[in-house]
Order: structure tokens, then sequence, then C-alpha cells
């Protein structure tokens, strides 16, 4: 069994955050089959969430605010911990100017050493239940 990303009290307050997003597509002539672009707005707050689905492989990428933040950790609540999980700086990701956090699932493969530390995911989150 896996170790729950945070405390089980805070988890509870991520998910009744969750409901609370209203999402809206962004839609993007030439991307790709299998991308999905979208944002997340809560508390007078946006951020830009991009997935892709490839060949065992899942690529999740959110501007690196606290909604971001809280989106991505969702994603990982159902998911499970990512193969890898960087955050990028800003303009380093095309469509994220103000920085981006990117989180891989590849199946069948073992999760990178370094990148973002999940508590620092989750401290960022924190900020989005204000």
């Amino acid at each position: 069994m896996t170790p729950p990303l945070a405390d089980p009290g805070l988890m509870v307050r991520f998910r009744a955050a969750e409901q609370k997003i209203q999402w809206r597509p962004v839609v993007e002539p030439a991307a790709p089959r299998g991308r999905s672009v979208r944002i997340a707005h809560l508390h007078d707050e946006e951020a830009r969430v991009e997935s892709e689905e490839g060949r065992g492989t899942t690529t999740f990428r959110t501007d690196s605010g606290p909604v971001g933040a809280l989106v991505l950790l969702m994603e990982m609540d159902r998911r499970g911990e990512p193969t890898r999980l960087v955050p990028h700086d800003a303009g380093a990701v095309p469509g994220f100017p103000m920085g981006s956090l990117e989180a891989v699932w590849a199946a069948g493969a073992a999760r990178e050493p370094g990148g973002l530390p999940i508590r620092d995911l989750v401290e960022l989150a924190r900020y989005a239940l204000a």
C-alpha cells in the first residue's frame, strides 16, 4: 500500500477544494492526438493544465502556482506517485511563461531520483485552500 501524499485530514480538504474547481477548455487547432489543454479556476486564480497520453506514458503539466499544484496533487492522488516530478523555470516550456510543474507516469519505470519533493508540492497546494 502506498503512503498518503499528505496528512489524511489535509487530503480531505484538498479533495473538497478539487470539487470546487471550474474548468474551461482551451482550443489549440494544432494540438496532437492524445493532448488536452484546460484552465482550472479556483478562488480567483487560474492554472493552465496540459495532459498528454503516449505509449505507456502520461505527461501532466500545470502552472507552478497553488491551483496548478492542487490539480497536480489530485492527479497524483488518483494515479499514484509519478516516475518523474520536476519544476521548470519561467518560459522553459511553451505555454507556461511563469514556470510549470511536470509529472510523468511511465509504465514499468522506477521513480527517477531528485526532482521536486512531494512535500514541496503539498505545501504549495495548501495556498489554494484559502
